[in-house]
């Protein structure tokens, strides 16, 4: 047996002045674009314990993250696991924590069980600032930053060099993970 990297914890953490329900909403929409997770769209079986999900591009045809719904109470918290389909990296879990401060939220991303010096490990170490960052905005204003902006430009048009894996096809929304 290959000796499994090891795995730590992620800790991102950021202020947000809006509503509460409206951060819940960008966190676990379906059927749009969420515009704080690199514009990609939640396809699930439902937002409970135990419900398949995943992360599609926006035509569907390729999904970004495979996972399954670990706990959805809303608007507090919502945690998932989460493979990336086009690595064979170990499976690692994502929690939100939304708390009331004032009249605001403060939002925790959680990544439990990152595994170390994998391409998964660098991915989300950069991407949790992003997230949240994005997410800051786009409670706040609408939209996220003008540059995260142009990055999901270039994603949709760039959808055709993700790795044949990553098609839809090969990840079953009703498949076990």
């Amino acid at each position: 047996m290959a000796d499994q990297p090891a795995s730590e914890d992620a800790v991102f953490r950021i202020f947000i002045n809006a509503d509460i329900q409206r951060v819940w909403r960008e966190l676990t929409k379906t059927g749009e674009a969420q515009g704080a997770v690199f514009n990609a769209w939640l396809h699930t079986t439902g937002l409970a314990p135990g419900a398949r999900m995943q992360m599609r591009t926006g035509t569907g045809q390729h999904v970004i993250v495979d996972g399954e719904v670990l706990a959805c109470e809303a608007p507090y918290r919502f945690a998932h696991t989460h493979r990336f389909t086009q690595y064979d990296d170990p499976v690692c879990q994502v929690h939100y924590e939304l708390k009331p401060v004032g009249k605001g939220v403060e939002v925790t991303l959680r990544v439990v069980g990152l595994p170390a010096g994998t391409k998964t490990g660098k991915s989300m170490q950069s991407g949790g600032t992003m997230i949240l960052n994005s997410l800051k905005a786009i409670a706040e204003t609408g939209r996220p930053p003008l540059g995260t902006r142009m990055m999901y430009w270039v994603f949709d048009h760039m959808e055709f060099v993700l790795p044949a894996r990553t098609r839809s096809e090969h990840w079953p929304l009703t498949k076990t993970p």
